[in-house]
């Protein structure tokens, strides 16, 4: 078996908990064979939004296919 990682940033303006559930929907809606998720860097966005923005990175695993 041979994996591939990526990293994607979910947002969300209720709380980290749904930035990184934004962040895992997403990959669930368009990779396959997602294997694991780890969650990497959590961050809120000041400067530019208007409330605060909730951030999380996350490294998301899946297998390659044959």
């Amino acid at each position: 078996m041979v994996f591939k990682k990526i990293t994607l940033i979910g947002t969300s303006p209720e709380s980290f908990d749904a930035a990184a559930d934004d962040a895992i929907d997403r990959a669930e809606d368009t990779l396959q064979n997602i294997q694991w998720v780890e969650v990497d860097e959590l961050g809120v966005e000041l400067a530019t939004a208007e409330d605060r923005e909730y951030q999380a990175e996350v490294t998301v695993a899946f297998e390659l296919e044959e």
